[in-house]
């Protein structure tokens, strides 16, 4: 159990989620814009089931998570810091990957479909350049949701559909609100799942 973390993540897994996400994030570039005008549900977070989705892409989520876990595998002495240790991989799993969103973003520098009309707008280098306001590329929400789900997989394998359901109910949330094209949701859940690895596989050894 000690090493199922980093058992899991080798090089040629890495390399090939990368792989996987830049195909399909290419793939998704092309029919940004259709899916834009075709696909849509303005009211997606007036009902309970789309607010539910949106907060699992909200980072005070998981960390109330993260801290539940630690809390509940620590009730004895000696497993105390072995829940801790699992409390904060869940933990940077989430907000490793939105740190993560928002140096892409910054980096990237695409604007939201909605004051475009769905077209593809990048915003110059010298308007706002530390500034993530009125990006997308990629999803934050969906991004964090991606992360804690990978690594909530990654600490308990047996209920590793349930994450990921959430997470990708999250990103498919954003694109029926508009609030992000379809390549900003795919590549920011490839990129939530490589974070969450990269953490797992760098610290991961003792959870």
């Amino acid at each position: 159990m000690s090493t199922a973390l980093t058992d899991c993540v080798a090089p040629r897994d890495l390399w090939r989620a990368l792989g996987i996400t830049l195909a399909l994030f290419a793939l998704a570039w092309v029919v940004d814009r259709e899916v834009y005008q075709r696909v849509s549900l303005p009211t997606v977070y007036d009902k309970d089931w789309g607010r539910l989705l949106r907060i699992v892409g909200f980072l005070p989520t998981w960390i109330a998570l993260a801290v539940g876990i630690a809390l509940a595998e620590g009730t004895e002495r000696e497993a105390r810091p072995r829940a801790r240790r699992r409390g904060w991989l869940l933990f940077w799993g989430a907000a490793g990957s939105g740190i993560a969103a928002e140096l892409l973003k910054l980096t990237l520098r695409r604007e939201r479909p909605g004051p475009h009309d769905g077209v593809h707008v990048f915003r110059d280098v010298a308007e706002r350049t530390f500034s993530s306001a009125g990006l997308a590329l990629p999803s934050s929400h969906t991004m964090v949701a991606f992360g804690g789900a990978a690594m909530l997989a990654r600490l308990y394998p047996r209920a590793h559909w349930v994450g990921y359901i959430l997470a990708a109910g999250c990103g498919i949330s954003r694109v029926l609100h508009r609030a992000h094209f379809l390549s900003d949701v795919v590549l920011a859940a490839g990129a939530g799942w490589l974070v969450a690895a990269l953490i797992a596989k760098r610290w991961g050894s003792a959870a």
